[in-house]
């Protein structure tokens, strides 16, 4: 098998971005001689032409095409690879969570972890995309919701939320017992797609008529008195999941699923069922 240097992938990616010699020697700080007899070098060990070369233009064959991408994957990977080997049984454990995630669940998981290991032992990461904060590496374990895309993951069931419709205090349906979907759509505010922002705002948002939204029944705790929360009949229940680096042999990682009582992953956890985790 060829081994590839980094260095070699960083050479070819700047020519393969910039199609020009010189520009891409002056970006790598290197003549460039050099760096055109270290391309012809890797083209030779990879058996195949990477450029189309002329005296007034530089393209990128077919097989540079499929280079590009999977050195971008790899140096990826390799950053990705060195932040989890830094952190790895150092530091906090990083938990990435949506801002406004119900806060008993939230509050249950760090304080168990927090007893058990010691103050400063945990970091929240709030983001919108927490299965991509932990393919990065900015974060080590995500609670994510069992619709999103595990690929690459291994996941645990920590809770199973129930739909509940947030509506203004004064809105028809307020004091119903439950609601339909159907009932909701009638309503020009409802909204299957949650807006970008926390769910302090999303409340905000609730509570001055401008929305109605489903959320988890987790929120139900932080609405106040200004929103009502109907259950909503007829929606499947959303399970809510920790998530982490498929194989991972983080010990930070282990001591979590330790506290929680888990030894492996949950059968199918990967699959899924509809749901937002609000």
């Amino acid at each position: 098998m060829t081994r590839i240097e980094v260095r070699e992938l960083e050479y070819f990616l700047t020519v393969a971005d910039t199609l020009h010699f010189a520009r891409a020697a002056e970006q790598l700080g290197i003549a460039p001689p050099p760096l055109s007899r270290a391309i012809t070098a890797l083209e030779r060990r990879l058996g195949t032409t990477l450029f189309v070369r002329t005296s007034r233009r530089v393209e990128l064959t077919e097989a540079g095409r499929v280079f590009r991408t999977e050195a971008r994957a790899t140096l990826r990977a390799l950053d990705r690879a060195i932040r989890r080997t830094q952190q790895a049984g150092h530091g906090a454990l990083r938990i990435a969570t949506p801002p406004g995630t119900g806060a008993g669940l939230l509050r249950d998981l760090v304080r168990g972890y927090l007893a058990r290991f010691g103050p400063d032992t945990v970091e929240l990461v709030f983001c919108r995309d927490q299965t991509a904060a932990v393919r990065d590496g900015r974060a080590d374990v995500a609670l994510v919701c069992s619709a999103e895309d595990l690929t690459g993951l291994d996941a645990y069931p920590l809770a199973t939320e129930q739909p509940v419709a947030l509506v203004a205090a004064d809105h028809p349906v307020a004091a119903e017992r439950t609601v339909t979907p159907a009932c909701l759509r009638r309503d020009h505010r409802y909204t299957a797609e949650l807006p970008p922002v926390g769910l302090d705002a999303l409340v905000d948002l609730v509570a001055t008529g401008q929305l109605v939204a489903v959320v988890g029944d987790s929120a139900v705790e932080r609405v106040g008195h200004h929103v009502a929360a109907v259950p909503v009949t007829g929606l499947a229940p959303t399970d809510v999941l920790l998530a982490w680096p498929e194989d991972s042999h983080d010990p930070r990682i282990s001591g979590l699923l330790d506290l929680l009582g888990n030894d492996e992953p949950a059968a199918g956890a990967r699959a899924g069922t509809a749901g937002a985790l609000a």
